[in-house]
């Protein structure tokens, strides 16, 4: 892996001595753009200031609060993370899981396995982020949906057409005007609400 292509990785660590583990690991399997942050006040804006491409948490016997912390991070910059931990409960587990942890390893703090979990990590992480781009492009359809049928609906009460005349006059509008139909209808729903 060149220095170019190498991919900014931040290891998140308050262990001096795990961190060195985990940044020898990461050398050793090419990545060369590494940076620790080891003090956890101010997390957020440190990661936002650094915008790695992907993230490595280390915590060692991690409190509730520390892991909730963890998790708001991880909900917060949508970028591939692998936390490791010690120990672990099946409520932490799933609380990582419903936070977008992409790898969650357990007792697994070894420099020989980094490159497969970072590479599970990022595989992980894209199949989920596809999978929610995938989500918010259906409901938005669905919700632009929602507006066509009421504007279709107000175009048929006021104007005495019927729902397929209704569909082809904001249709021939939105071609006219160079606009999605959807725009058109969220107009006739708002020229609507103020005409009430």
């Amino acid at each position: 892996m060149s220095a170019e292509s190498s991919p900014k990785i931040v290891i998140v660590d308050e262990s001096p001595i795990r961190a060195a583990i985990l940044e020898e690991g990461l050398r050793e399997a090419g990545y060369t753009d590494v940076v620790h942050i080891s003090e956890m006040q101010s997390l957020l804006s440190r990661i936002y200031a650094l915008d790695p491409e992907i993230i490595v948490i280390d915590l060692e016997n991690p409190s509730r609060d520390v892991l909730e912390q963890m998790f708001q991070v991880s909900r917060a910059v949508r970028r591939p993370i692998a936390m490791f931990v010690d120990q672990s409960d099946a409520a932490s587990i799933q609380a990582s899981v419903e936070a977008g942890v992409s790898a969650y390893i357990v007792d697994g703090l070894k420099k020989e396995r980094m490159k497969p979990i970072l590479d599970l990590c990022v595989s992980r992480f894209n199949a989920f982020s596809k999978l929610q781009d995938e989500l918010d492009r259906t409901k938005h359809a669905l919700e632009e949906r929602k507006v066509i049928d009421r504007a279709k609906g107000i175009l048929m009460k006021v104007k005495g057409l019927t729902e397929e005349e209704a569909y082809v006059l904001m249709r021939s509008t939105a071609m006219r005007e160079k606009k999605k139909i959807g725009e058109i209808a969220q107009s006739i729903l708002t020229a609507s609400e103020l005409l009430k």
